[in-house]
């Protein structure tokens, strides 16, 4: 007979009381990462409510909340959230027509220090409502099968000093495997014998971030011909304007004069 309250993880995070999934991945260069649930090594300590919330697939009007720590995003303004997560068919839970969902929805707060553990649904802002590409069944769990849906949502512009991100199950079976926030952002760079600082993405997918670059050592402007470049939203640096030259008596090689 099935259970009018079916356990799942929505609540409790499957990477630390499950399976650790590691896909393996390199972290990408050009992010700047603030939040990687699979890098902790303590229990992450999120806040849920109700505390003891499961997926009540049977039940109708599901509000089940799960709200992360404070994320400080020091000077980003477009960050980037990366969800991996596993969701159940719902038509393989015989009994459920009408009242289970396959869809979870995705909030943020922003503030400038922590608020407490309070939960106040009001003060959040929707993202958007996450679905899953594949979902599973009875059978999946009976080979064992894992079917990870991942997702990216990007939040911007921000003006906080950082933020908190929440999940809300409206009666859904779910699994959040792991949850990743970062922002991207340009590295230095040395071009045209200018050095170009470390400089964070706009707030805009279109957005580019105009650079001043400084010469290296030895080297100066060339006449009415100051270097810059731009900053994309991507983390690429675009658009060389300008360049630096070897002052008398020095010859390039390289990124340098000697």
């Amino acid at each position: 007979m099935l259970s009018r309250s079916i356990p799942c993880l929505w609540i409790t995070f499957c990477l630390h009381l499950c399976c650790h999934v590691d896909s393996g991945e390199a972290q990408n260069a050009k992010e700047v990462v603030l939040l990687d649930s699979k890098a902790q090594q303590t229990e992450l300590e999120w806040i849920s409510y109700p505390p003891n919330g499961v997926c009540q697939v049977m039940e109708p009007n599901q509000n089940n909340w799960l709200r992360t720590n404070w994320i400080e995003k020091g000077n980003a303004q477009r960050i980037f959230v990366e969800l991996k997560f596993t969701l159940r068919d719902c038509n393989s839970l015989p009994g459920v027509v009408g009242t289970c969902k396959e869809t979870f929805n995705l909030y943020y707060q922003e503030t400038d220090s922590e608020v407490g553990r309070s939960l106040r649904e009001n003060q959040y802002v929707k993202i958007d409502t996450i679905a899953a590409d594949e979902s599973f069944t009875q059978g999946d769990l009976g080979e064992r099968k894992m079917k990870l849906n991942t997702e990216v949502r990007i939040i911007g512009p921000l003006s906080r000093r950082g933020f908190y991100l929440a999940f809300q199950d409206v009666g859904a079976c779910i699994a959040l495997v792991s949850v990743k926030v970062y922002y991207k952002k340009c590295w230095s760079i040395i071009e045209n014998l200018a050095t170009f600082p470390d400089t964070v993405t706009g707030s805009e997918f279109s957005s580019l971030v105009e650079v001043e670059g400084m010469c290296v050592s030895d080297a100066e402007e060339e006449a009415d011909n100051s270097p810059k470049m731009h900053c994309s939203a991507e983390g690429e640096w675009l658009v060389p304007i300008g360049k630096c030259i070897c002052k008398a008596g020095f010859h390039q090689k390289g990124d340098a004069c000697e």
